[in-house]
C-alpha cells in the first residue's frame, strides 16, 4: 500500500459515519487517490522515505559543477555521496538551503575543499545520493510502546501499550526503533480492564466504572462484550461514554466483563525503505505526522470523494437552480480554498529542463 496523509478513521469521524466493510474499502480508495491528489498539486512527497537516489553529472544542469539541484527528489538528511563511484567526503557537503532547510533542495559541495562531482565514464546517473527524503520537515510524535516484543521480522500484528489506539488509524505511519510500519487494519484486543459495576441497557447510562481510568483516552473506542462505545471524556476512573457506537446496539453488561480496544495493528513491515528488524517489549512507538493544511486537504478530497461517488458522481439541483449556479459548484468552493491554501504554504513549482 502507498502511504497516505491521513487515516481511514479521520475520514469516518468527518462524515460521522459508522464503520463497515464496505465503506472501509470507499474511504480508503478514496485515501490513496487524495494523497495522490496532493502531491500533484504540491510538486512534491511528503513522507520520508530512506534511499538511494541517482542524479546526473550537475554542469550539464547548470554550468556549475559543484551545485546539484534535486527538484522533487527533497532531502531530509544524507547518509552518502558518490560520484562516478567515487565517495565523497560528507564534511565537504553544504545541504541548502541551510537558513530554512530540511527539507533541501540542492546538494553543494565546499568549493574551498577538493572535493568534486566527477569521473566514470557517463554523466548519466554519475551522482548516487543516500539518505532520507521528503518534502517536509520530519514531524513525529511518541504515541505509545508495544505491548510484547516482536520476535521476528515477518510478524504482520503488534500490539500497542495504553491509549494509542485513540492516536493511530488505518493509513498512520509509525516507527519503532528504525523500522517503519504502515498501519493496514486494526483489531480488538483486551486491555487488562473490566468493567466495575453492572451496566443497565439504556442509553443514557453513559458512565463505564474501570480499574484504572489511564489506562483509556478520550476518544477511544472500546468493546464491551457485542456493544461498541466512543469515549468522550475520563473522570478519574469512570470512562463517560457514547452508547451504541460504529452502528453497535445497547446491551446490558455484566460487572466484570472484558473490556477491549482496537490496539492490535495488522501493518506492512520495512516501509518506505526500512528493514524489517525484532523489536523488545515496551519499545517505543512514534508516528509520523503529516503537515496540518495536506492533512486537512487530503480528508476533504477524500470525503468529496467519496460523497460523489455515492451520488453516481452527479448531484440534483434544487429548485428553481440552474447549472452555473448549482448546488455541486458551491459545495466545491470550500475544497478549491483549501487547495489553495495548500498550494500557498506547501507547493513547490515544477522544475522543467531546457532542451
Amino acid at each position: 500500500m502507498e502511504p497516505v496523509y491521513a487515516t481511514r478513521e479521520d475520514v469516518q469521524r468527518a462524515t460521522d459515519s459508522k464503520l463497515t466493510a464496505r465503506n472501509a474499502g470507499q474511504i480508503d480508495r478514496a485515501l490513496q487517490s487524495a494523497s495522490r491528489d496532493v502531491e500533484s498539486l504540491c510538486h512534491r512527497v511528503f513522507y520520508p522515505e530512506i534511499g538511494t537516489r541517482y542524479f546526473d553529472w550537475p554542469d550539464s544542469q547548470y554550468g556549475t559543477p559543484w551545485r546539484l539541484w534535486l527538484d522533487d527528489s527533497e532531502l531530509l538528511s544524507l547518509n552518502s555521496l558518490s560520484s562516478g563511484g567515487v565517495t565523497i567526503d560528507l564534511a565537504d557537503v553544504l545541504l541548502e538551503p541551510n537558513r530554512s532547510g530540511p527539507p533541501y533542495n540542492r546538494i553543494e559541495l565546499n568549493t574551498g575543499t577538493a572535493a568534486s562531482f566527477s569521473g566514470g565514464d557517463t554523466p548519466q546517473r554519475n551522482v548516487a545520493a543516500a539518505g532520507l527524503w521528503a518534502g517536509s520537515p520530519l514531524t513525529e510524535t511518541t504515541v505509545g510502546a508495544l505491548a510484547g516484543a516482536v520476535a521476528t521480522t515477518t510478524a504482520t500484528q503488534v500490539t500497542v501499550n495504553g491509549p494509542a489506539s485513540a492516536l493511530l488509524g488505518v493509513g498512520s505511519i509509525i516507527r519503532v526503533d528504525t523500522e517503519r510500519m504502515l498501519v493496514a487494519g486494526r483489531s480488538m484486543a483486551d486491555t487488562g480492564q473490566n468493567l466495575g459495576t453492572d451496566i443497565d441497557q439504556q442509553i443514557k447510562t453513559v458512565t463505564i466504572p474501570v480499574a484504572s481510568g489511564a489506562a483509556f483516552a478520550a476518544d477511544e473506542v472500546i468493546l464491551i462484550d457485542g456493544e461498541r462505545m466512543l469515549i468522550v471524556d475520563i473522570a478519574a476512573n469512570t470512562l463517560i461514554v457514547k452508547r451504541a457506537w460504529d452502528g453497535s446496539a445497547n446491551a446490558a453488561h455484566a460487572s466484570g466483563a472484558d473490556v477491549f480496544a482496537p490496539r492490535t495493528l495488522t501493518v506492512e513491515r520495512g516501509a518506505l525503505g526500512t528493514t524489517a528488524a525484532t523489536h523488545s517489549d515496551a519499545a517505543p512507538v512514534v508516528r509520523w505526522d503529516p503537515p496540518g493544511p495536506v492533512r486537512l486537504l487530503t480528508i476533504a478530497e477524500a470525503i468529496n470523494t467519496v460523497i460523489m461517488e455515492q451520488a453516481g458522481y452527479s448531484k440534483v439541483l434544487r429548485s428553481g437552480e440552474s447549472g452555473g449556479s448549482s448546488e455541486r459548484n458551491r459545495d466545491q468552493k470550500g475544497v478549491e480554498r483549501l487547495r489553495q491554501q495548500v498550494y500557498d504554504s506547501h507547493g513547490r513549482k515544477g522544475r522543467v529542463r531546457a532542451v
